[in-house]
């Protein structure tokens, strides 16, 4: 695996003499957008505990008046995944232990779970697929050999529930680095290539690169003195990111927006958090960010305390005190933010506050969220006890209009 100032051409070039199939590999332009010396930063952000509205001690609490419009069960083993469009990436559990897992996708439209990915395309015999995402217009996925642990990370046009065009390898890495978090919107791939925490190259800076459909190169737009706090994350025409900031000052981590049309050149809006504290999730929706901290941290103010919050610097912020065990998503001024087993539904205009629950026999761990960022409609799915055994029977998708 190779960083942006070492010769990223030749990388690829010679990887791809090792990836079999029609998967050729892409060429990493050189340079990097937003290097790690970048000085136009934002201080880190302090603020005071009191200065946060709390829903669950300011708001109203409101009966739910959220009904599922569309519903669906699925087969035991299908795993959802956050998508942005009408086509859920979903990662599938195969018949027999190859494939091991397939890769597929969800019409929102139909209820129709389509194949997308039958087997893995890399050579090795003891490769998997490893994870998925889509848009309505790319799919992507990483193969992962379980003996080695090297990893590819594959993409293709996609429409329709299948994919259209040749398959491109847009990375590959040794043990050393950790398998690509990434995220697909409109035809674009956005990835983090970071060294793993227990490999060789801990030393080595992290890298997001942008993959637009049917280019035979990809953009290195984003450098960090360090891994990644949080997976890339889009939104409404944002990736927002979370690299470390202020190297030379200690421990920071400065949630970005940027703007993806442009291949994340422009910095839409930035919130550093206070010195140590790292965000567990992180977005964008209707020009305020939306974090989760997982940790309580002994400094850091408010943000550096274990919750869910909603805002901006200027603006202040609206707080749930809950452990974080996903990321929220969310409309305008209502937000989606899963709590346990079910879902708070947060109203910041009428300053109210409802809940989603989970369905009837789900197990314990409830509902998880296939939408991150802005969206129209919240999709949810969960794994469903038989009535009669109590085992694990089947997985169970609905949506929600917000």
């Amino acid at each position: 695996m190779a960083a942006p100032h070492l010769t990223r051409r030749g990388f690829f070039k010679a990887a791809a003499a090792s990836v079999p199939v029609a998967a050729a590999a892409v060429t990493i332009l050189s340079g990097c957008t937003h290097s790690s010396s970048d000085s136009a930063d934002s201080e880190p952000v302090v603020v005071e505990d009191d200065s946060a509205t709390s829903v669950t001690d300011s708001y109203t609490y409101v009966d739910s008046t959220y009904a599922a419009t569309h519903e669906w069960s699925l087969p035991l083993g299908n795993v959802l995944h956050p998508g942005e469009g009408t086509w859920i990436p979903v990662a599938t559990a195969g018949a027999s232990a190859s494939p091991m897992v397939k890769g597929s996708a969800l019409s929102l439209a139909s209820g129709t779970l389509a194949e997308v990915v039958p087997e893995t395309i890399t050579s090795s015999t003891t490769a998997v697929i490893y994870d998925v995402r889509c848009s309505d217009s790319v799919y992507a996925w990483v193969e992962l050999d379980l003996v080695t642990r090297d990893w590819w990370l594959y993409a293709s046009a996609f429409s329709n529930g299948a994919l259209t065009g040749d398959t491109k390898t847009l990375w590959q890495a040794s043990s050393d680095y950790d398998p690509a978090p990434f995220a697909c919107s409109g035809t674009k791939v956005v990835w983090q290539v970071q060294p793993s925490s227990s490999g060789a190259k801990t030393t080595e800076h992290s890298f997001c690169y942008v993959w637009t459909t049917g280019a035979g190169d990809a953009t290195a737009a984003v450098e960090s003195p360090g891994r990644f706090a949080t997976k890339p994350s889009v939104s409404d025409g944002y990736v927002v990111l979370t690299p470390r900031v202020h190297a030379d000052q200690g421990v920071y981590y400065g949630i970005t927006a940027y703007t993806l049309d442009d291949n994340l050149a422009t910095k839409a809006a930035q919130l550093v958090m206070p010195s140590t504290v790292k965000p567990f999730r992180a977005s964008y929706v209707g020009g305020r960010f939306l974090v989760s901290v997982e940790a309580s941290y002994s400094s850091g103010g408010l943000l550096g305390k274990m919750g869910t919050y909603i805002g901006t610097e200027s603006e202040g912020f609206v707080k749930l005190d809950r452990e974080p065990s996903e990321g929220g998503c969310g409309k305008g001024n209502v937000f989606v933010i899963k709590s346990r087993s079910s879902y708070f539904v947060i109203d910041l205009d009428a300053q109210t506050y409802t809940g989603i629950s989970s369905v009837d026999r789900a197990v314990d761990y409830g509902e998880y969220p296939a939408r991150e960022g802005a969206c129209s409609s919240f999709v949810t799915f969960s794994t469903v006890k038989d009535a009669t055994t109590g085992y694990p029977a089947s997985v169970t998708v609905r949506t929600f209009d917000l």
